[in-house]
């Protein structure tokens, strides 16, 4: 394979354009951008978490995830280009189930944090949920594969599960939203 990247400084989007994968340029703000950019953010949220010590099977389940990432964004880099499928959405399905049947029913809302690691997950989440309203504001001018939406939709849950499984086990306990606390 040749050198993808040999040049960083192209100059070719200092007029407000970018190329995508297939030779097309678009406005770097366009929808498609956007949700380029989130899901770039995401993957780097993704990145700091896994800096973190965290249990090997976990990291090597969040590699997986960053490598599906970049799926995802060759994806929305060539319109009309499929490459996250059923099989992806499938497998965090089962990892989200597999982690979530070790944790405690929740009965409250609770509060992202706990340890920094299980902090890192939730701000990963909710990068997360804004990289699928992206992917959705996106679908509505253009076509967006419901596996790719769904996998986004997927991921959120699953980090969700994992922040609490961080804490877990940590042996810290889930951080508990208290409606009645007021500032005084």
């Amino acid at each position: 394979m040749g050198h993808r990247l040999s040049r960083i400084t192209t100059r070719t989007g200092d007029a407000g354009d970018t190329g995508l994968g297939d030779g097309s340029r678009v406005p770097k703000d366009s929808a498609r951008i956007q949700a380029l950019g989130d899901l770039d953010e995401l993957n780097s949220a993704l990145g700091l978490l896994l800096a973190e010590k965290i249990p090997a099977a976990l990291k090597r389940a969040l590699l997986q995830v960053q490598h599906d990432l970049f799926d995802l964004g060759g994806e929305l880099s060539i319109p009309g280009h499929a490459m996250v499928t059923a099989t992806h959405v499938a497998r965090l399905e089962a990892l989200t189930q597999a982690y979530n049947a070790k944790l405690r029913p929740l009965k409250e809302f609770i509060l992202p944090g706990g340890t920094r690691a299980a902090a890192a997950t939730h701000l990963a989440r909710a990068v997360c949920r804004r990289a699928e309203r992206s992917l959705v504001a996106l679908g509505r001018a253009e076509g967006v594969s419901a596996s790719a939406r769904q996998y986004l939709n997927r991921l959120s849950d699953l980090l969700f599960v994992l922040g609490r499984t961080l804490n877990r086990i940590a042996r810290r306990g889930d951080v508990l939203w208290k409606h009645e606390h007021r500032s005084r």
